[in-house]
């Protein structure tokens, strides 16, 4: 259906160097001092089955296969990044459950890992899900444009939420505030103006960074779009206003001006709808990572 970056390549060569040093700070969280569990299990070689207990889409492959890594397992996926649990009984599963994944290794190792995987995939595939279902609504109401998500992320779990936006098929938008410069109300309250606040943003950023303006009307937008930003927010605007305000932006600097306009500010999934029309380049909402159900996983060692 989208243009996802599972098409083009492995999503886990997009994560940085020091993704790794984030799973050994989730083992060191969760076994900071002694291991009783482990002294009672050993280290005898176990195999484990990753189950798939409520439908979504599995996401989140690679931090699973570091988790158990770092525990001295390894782990045979069933299904690919990006697909969907089906419950079916299908393989020999229980009604009920899919079959995930397989885990082998020293059982204190596989019990070591077990919670940070299950915590890590069910929040990412979660994020994965969401996504997914906003996007196939939107296509559906006939919109052609971007679904995008937001910055307002857990902290320490950023890199997880935005790989789930992706997997699941949006934009992950900017990652962090190095990423683009965003200027926001308080931004150009402080500077005075918003044409006083892109100047300097542009003064810095050069050509490699695009500059936007969150506005609150029409009037905003004209003013941050004659001072030089890339992209103009509307924001909280109702799902009719930004139709009229998206329209007339476009056609009142058609030829002039090139920008795009975003759209945010209480999207969900039961209103985003509202908000169809193709003269939005973007919808951004923190709906499809903030506060969503976790697809749920379970791990059982095999006896």
């Amino acid at each position: 259906m989208e243009d996802v970056p599972l098409e083009h390549g492995s999503p886990e060569h997009l994560l940085p160097p020091s993704w790794k040093t984030q799973v050994t700070a989730w083992l060191a969280e969760d076994t900071p001092t002694f291991d009783y569990g482990g002294f009672v299990v050993g280290n005898d070689p176990r195999t484990a089955t990753l189950w798939g207990k409520s439908g979504g889409i599995v996401a989140g492959r690679p931090f699973v296969d570091e988790v158990f890594a770092q525990c001295g397992c390894a782990v045979e996926w069933h299904v690919k990044e990006g697909s969907h649990v089906e419950l079916r009984g299908h393989g020999g599963a229980p009604k009920g459950k899919m079959r995930v994944a397989t885990v082998t290794g020293p059982t204190r190792g596989i019990l070591l890992g077990e919670r940070v995987a299950l915590n890590t995939l069910a929040r990412c595939s979660g994020v994965a899900s969401m996504t997914r279902g906003m996007l196939v609504n939107l296509r559906a109401a006939g919109y052609a444009g971007i679904l995008a998500g937001t910055r307002k992320t857990t902290p320490g779990f950023r890199l997880v939420e935005k790989y789930g936006m992706l997997i699941g098929g949006a934009d992950a938008h900017r990652m962090d505030l190095s990423s683009m410069i965003m200027l926001k109300d308080n931004h150009v309250w402080s500077k005075g103006s918003i044409t006083n606040a892109v100047k300097a943003a542009k003064s810095v950023g050069g050509f490699s960074l695009k500059v936007e303006v969150e506005v609150q009307s029409e009037e905003e937008a004209d003013e941050a779009i004659a001072a030089g930003a890339d992209v103009v927010m509307l924001d909280n605007f109702t799902g009719e206003g930004v139709k009229v305000a998206a329209k007339s932006l476009k056609e009142k600097w058609a030829g002039k001006k090139h920008f795009l306009v975003e759209v945010s500010g209480g999207l969900t999934l039961d209103n985003v709808e509202n908000y169809v029309c193709n003269d939005v380049d973007i919808l951004s909402t923190s709906a499809i990572h903030q506060g969503v159900p976790h697809v749920d996983f379970s791990l059982k060692v095999e006896h």
